[in-house]
């Protein structure tokens, strides 16, 4: 499918831009529905091991919402609008496989939300993040108060999202948002370099790794670790089992075909 807001390029690592510069690759609805169609088919395509998400331009990876889209919605509109959000990022986190966000710029609200929904955030020393929107006389609406607690705690979570102020990216590091932080012309390579780093080892094992992390998070230990146990034992019915451990006592690299 051709696509309008969005540039994508399919392989074994994927990417996919957000392609409007001139509006700092703001949120409207043909973004969302264009991220959630190609979520979607890169879920069902086996070759894909891994997905950098990022922005077009210098300026930003996604500036937040488009406040002139959102001024006009009613209380039913930017209902459906939040759930389409929602939608969006929590199709990140289905998909069986490491996402990073590379942040290149301006992380704010929904840029913010969306890089909270990949498994890793590796931003530019020019990024910014923040959460402003009760600056617009809202509150965060694509998961933020909820994803960024769990990720940076709740008191840095508050500060973030009362003050609605920007933070910088060293700042982000030190609080558990950020991952790493890269000179901006070493990003892209970087994430590259990892990414590809993980779609070496077997896909089927980071995909249930995944699973069992994001899953067992909320609950308590006992049962997390019953859901890690199913996982486990159930990844000696693959043949990528049965390959990564005979490479392994044959001395060789590990030839795994994600079955």
């Amino acid at each position: 499918m051709d696509y309008r807001t969005i540039l994508v390029e399919v392989g074994t690592v994927s990417t996919c831009t957000i392609n409007r510069p001139d509006k700092l690759n703001a949120l409207n609805g043909d973004v969302l529905r264009e991220l959630l169609d190609f979520n979607q088919g890169l879920r069902a395509n086996r070759d894909v091991r891994a997905l950098i998400l990022t922005g077009a331009g210098e300026k930003a990876f996604i500036a937040g919402a488009d406040i002139a889209f959102m001024s006009g919605l009613d209380v039913r509109g930017a209902r459906e609008f939040a759930e389409m959000g929602h939608r969006v990022c929590d199709s990140f986190g289905a998909l069986p496989f490491p996402v990073i966000a590379a942040v290149n710029g301006f992380a704010l609200g929904g840029g913010t939300e969306v890089a909270l929904s990949c498994d890793f955030i590796y931003a530019s020393k020019k990024a910014k993040f923040g959460q402003p929107e009760v600056k617009l006389g809202v509150i965060p609406g694509f998961g933020g108060t909820q994803r960024l607690a769990r990720r940076v705690g709740l008191g840095n979570a508050k500060e973030i999202i009362f003050l609605g102020d920007q933070i910088g990216a060293e700042q982000a590091y030190c609080m558990g948002l950020v991952n790493a932080v890269c000179e901006p012309e070493e990003l892209l390579p970087r994430v590259r370099k990892v990414l590809e780093s993980i779609a070496a080892r077997g896909p089927l094992a980071v995909a249930q790794a995944k699973r069992a992390i994001d899953r067992g998070y909320d609950l308590s230990l006992d049962v997390a670790n019953e859901i890690e146990r199913a996982l486990f034992a159930g990844l000696f019915a693959t043949n990528d089992q049965k390959e990564g451990m005979a490479a392994f006592v044959a001395k060789r690299e590990a030839k795994f075909e994600n079955r």
